[in-house]
């Protein structure tokens, strides 16, 4: 896919490929890198962002666009707060691709309307809700298990990934993660992470 892509973008006079290469786990220095990254690994997007809003290079202007996502609000919501501008579905086109980084690029924006409003319905709830209830919430403590799915939760794996990279069934993952929702009050695996993460029991990188 990414060979493809060069070629994409190279076919237009408006677009520049400086770098083509898989970051992996550790991605390459932000001085490096050019105006947009084009990612389709959540965690590498992570990395990266926090590495943008950190240290020397904290307020680095460097557009990250997602491709080949699934339609999963949670991940979706993780990859904003890694600082993604542009989040392409699995099934988005050439040409939708390259005008999701055109658009990034001009400071915009772009991600499936379902998406956008399970944006606004989050920021809206901050607004509303305050934030002594969230932390009563969390009050009862997590297993260390709890407390290591919580956190893979927050980078946006999805159960069957979590289950792969701890050698547990998706089922058992599934049920872990249920009664985790269920010990914190929350309705939804976003509002558990958020409040395990507003009561401060968990440390997220």
């Amino acid at each position: 896919m990414r060979e493809a892509l060069v070629r994409l973008f190279r076919k237009r006079s408006d677009v520049c490929v400086i770098g083509d290469r898989a970051l992996g786990a550790e991605p390459c220095p932000p001085d490096s890198l050019g105006d947009i990254v084009v990612l389709d690994d959540l965690q590498t997007a992570s990395v990266l962002g926090s590495s943008l809003r950190k240290g020397r290079h904290a307020g680095t202007s460097v557009g990250l666009v997602l491709v080949g996502m699934e339609e999963e609000e949670d991940q979706f919501l993780s990859a904003v707060r890694s600082g993604v501008s542009g989040f392409l579905l699995n099934n988005a086109s050439a040409g939708e691709i390259v005008a999701a980084v055109l658009a990034v690029a001009r400071g915009e924006a772009v991600c499936p309307p379902r998406l956008c409003h399970a944006l606004i319905r989050f920021v809206a709830r901050g607004t509303v809700e305050p934030a002594t209830p969230i932390r009563s919430r969390a009050r009862h403590g997590l297993t260390i298990r709890q407390q290591q799915l919580v956190s893979l939760v927050a980078k946006g794996l999805t159960n069957k990934e979590i289950a792969s990279q701890l050698n547990l069934s998706e089922f058992t993952i599934k049920n872990h993660i249920h009664r985790i929702m269920k010990q914190v009050e929350a309705e939804t695996r976003h509002e558990a992470v958020e409040a395990v993460r507003a009561s401060g029991y968990v440390a997220f990188a």
